[in-house]
C-alpha cells in the first residue's frame, strides 16, 4: 500500500523535527522549508512567495503547517513580520494546498491565542507558583471560548484560524487547528506558568499525527494541544473526542509537590 504523502512546513523548528522523527518511515514526508532539510526530501521556498511554493503541494494528501514567525518582540518590524509570515504565509499556504487538491492541512495554532485569560482569576494563579491555594474545578477554557489573544503573535494564529474556516469552507480541503502549548527545547517544565501549558515532544507529536488521520468528515476542528497537566485550564476532553487522542505525560513530574 501506498504511504500517505505528508508535507511539512518548517520542519527544521523544534516541533518540526520532532514530528519528522515521530512520523518516521510510516509516511513519505517532504519539507517545505527556507533552509535544506538534510536526510528528506526538501523543497526550498519561502512561504511568502505563493508562487516559489504551489509546486510544492502537489501529489500532497496532507500539509501539516507549523512555519509561523514566533514573535515579533518590540521590533519596529513585528507587525510586519507577522503579516508576512503569518497571515499572507498561511494565506498562501492553504491556497496552495486547495488548489493542489490535497485532503486535510494541520494548522499549528496555539494557546497564545486564549492566554490574555491569564490576566484574570483563577488563570491569573493557575500560572503562578501559588496555583494549588486555587479551589479545584475551575471553568476549562474550550474551542468554543472567545478567543482573547495575548500579543501580536496571538493575534496572528486567530486570524490563521479564520483562514483556516474560509479554506475549508470553499471546497473540499479539511482544515484543523491544533492550539499548541508550551513545547521546549529540553523537553521539561521548569516554571510555573510551563507547568499549566506543558505539552510534551511525544504528547504534540501524537496530537499532529491523529490530525492528519482524522476521518475527512472531519471538516473544520479546533482542539488545544497540552499534556495532562494537573493545573492546566485549556480543555482536552475535545481533543479527545475529535481525534482519538490520549495524552501520556505531564508537567506535575518535574515538580516536587
Amino acid at each position: 500500500m501506498a504511504k500517505t504523502k505528508v508535507l511539512i512546513t518548517g520542519m527544521s523548528g523544534l516541533i518540526g523535527g520532532a514530528l519528522r522523527r515521530h512520523l518516521g518511515d510510516r509516511y513519505e514526508l517532504t519539507a517545505l522549508n527556507r533552509s535544506e532539510v538534510s536526510g528528506v526530501r526538501c523543497h526550498r521556498a519561502d512561504i511568502r512567495d505563493a508562487t516559489a511554493i504551489s509546486s510544492a503541494f502537489e501529489g500532497q494528501d496532507v500539509v501539516v503547517h507549523l512555519a509561523a514567525m514566533v514573535t515579533g518582540g518590540a521590533r519596529e518590524s513585528a507587525m510586519d513580520d507577522m503579516v508576512q509570515f503569518n497571515l499572507i504565509g498561511t494565506h498562501n499556504v492553504f491556497e496552495a494546498a486547495r488548489t493542489a487538491g490535497c485532503k486535510r492541512v494541520v494548522f499549528a495554532s496555539s494557546g497564545a491565542t486564549v492566554a490574555g485569560y491569564e490576566d484574570d482569576e483563577p488563570y491569573k494563579t493557575l500560572v503562578t507558583a501559588k496555583a494549588a491555594t486555587v479551589k479545584p474545578g475551575w471553568p476549562m477554557l474550550t474551542h468554543e471560548s472567545a478567543v482573547r489573544p495575548r500579543g501580536l503573535y496571538g493575534c496572528s494564529k486567530v486570524w490563521g484560524e479564520t483562514l483556516a474556516r474560509r479554506a475549508a469552507d470553499a471546497g473540499d480541503l479539511s482544515v484543523i487547528c491544533v492550539r499548541i502549548g508550551r513545547v521546549t527545547d529540553n523537553d521539561r517544565a521548569d516554571d510555573a506558568r510551563t507547568r499549566a501549558v506543558w505539552c510534551s515532544h511525544r504528547d504534540i507529536c501524537a496530537l499532529l499525527e491523529a490530525a492528519m488521520v482524522a476521518p475527512p468528515s472531519l471538516k473544520y476542528d479546533i482542539v488545544f494541544g497540552c499534556s495532562n497537566n494537573r493545573f492546566g485550564y485549556r480543555d482536552l476532553e475535545h481533543s479527545k473526542a475529535a481525534l482519538g487522542w490520549q495524552p501520556q505525560d505531564s508537567a506535575d513530574g518535574f515538580f516536587k509537590d
